[in-house]
């Protein structure tokens, strides 16, 4: 087999590893050594891009986290709402009981109410209610509470799978800048 020619070196292709190679690529700027091509180990290797990448990700998750986050918030704070106003319905239920009379929801109750599509007894077509005629509002925002604290418990696995990801993706972009740092350190000290 006759022996071939001797390939020209480019950014691209490997060169033996010698101590002329190395002097040679520091007084360029740049050589490949061994698979790692030196001039790449900056912002444009393919580590550099893979860690950046991991990094977008990573934001991607937490973008996503925090996402849910607010959603969670804004469940809580209609929780806290819902909440308010069952202790109110359960005090109007309490004072019509020792009156025998009717005690009227608040206008803010019956919105509410309205717009979430929740029942409360509609005899007399008003918002007077005897204490039996309570039960129905109670047990739609005892329903309702019970419905926001599933909604949030859903989204909180949400926020820690995301944040599961944001964890391992930064971990994994540290890992291969430290790895690009290891292997730049090692080629000084072969220097």
């Amino acid at each position: 087999m006759a022996p071939t020619a001797p390939i020209a070196p480019t950014a691209h292709t490997p060169l033996p590893v010698t101590a002329d190679v190395l002097d040679k690529a520091r007084a360029r700027g740049s050589a490949s050594v061994g698979t790692i091509d030196v001039s790449s180990l900056g912002g444009n290797s393919l580590q550099m891009m893979f860690a950046k990448l991991q990094l977008a990700l990573a934001e991607s998750s937490k973008s996503s986290a925090m996402g849910y986050i607010n959603d969670i918030q804004n469940t809580q704070e209609e929780q806290k709402l819902v909440a308010k106003m069952l202790q109110e319905a359960r005090q109007l239920q309490a004072d019509a009981g020792a009156t025998g009379k009717t005690t009227l929801m608040s206008d803010n109750m019956a919105e509410y109410m309205r717009d979430k599509g929740l029942a409360w007894d509609t005899k007399g077509n008003d918002k007077a209610h005897f204490k039996d005629e309570w039960e129905v509002a109670i047990k739609s925002l005892q329903a309702r509470s019970e419905s926001l604290g599933t909604d949030t418990q859903q989204k909180m696995v949400f926020v820690q799978d995301f944040m599961g990801q944001y964890n391992s993706y930064l971990q994994g972009s540290n890992s291969i800048i430290q790895q690009s740092n290891q292997t730049l350190a090692e080629l000084a000290r072969a220097r």
